[in-house]
């Protein structure tokens, strides 16, 4: 069966495989990040217990997949971001425009419960190649 989009090959970074879905898709000129929460690509662990290295991480994690994919954090266009409490909304808007200086993409931020236990932050996008 053919099919429109690609599984791109993530061996060279470190990601730890998931057996039930891609961490990218691309489809065309499209690529389709699944969530990211703070975990270290090399060790596979959570990067600390604070919202704000969790978030940094999520956020270099989806700029290493991008790059690994030919683009950049200025192609991305739609960001869903899944925080855990509503109290770090200031400290992710301040990373937002650290990560996105010009043109910030559209985004939505809903305040959820992880089902696994640490995790602050997860974070999806869809970018342009």
């Amino acid at each position: 069966m053919d099919t429109n989009h690609e599984i791109p090959d993530l061996t060279n970074i470190n990601v730890q495989i998931a057996n039930t879905y891609s961490h990218v898709v691309r489809a065309g000129n499209t690529l389709y990040i699944s969530g990211q929460a703070g975990v270290d690509y090399n060790s596979g662990e959570l990067v600390g217990d604070d919202f704000e290295s969790q978030a940094r991480q999520a956020f270099k994690n989806i700029s290493t997949l991008l790059e690994h994919c030919d683009s950049n954090m200025s192609n991305v266009v739609k960001t869903t971001i899944w925080l855990c409490d509503a109290n770090n909304f200031a400290k992710l808007n301040d990373l937002f425009v650290e990560f996105f200086p010009k043109n910030p993409p559209a985004r939505s931020t809903p305040i959820v419960g992880m089902p696994i236990k640490g995790i602050h932050i997860s974070i999806e996008c869809i970018a342009l190649v």
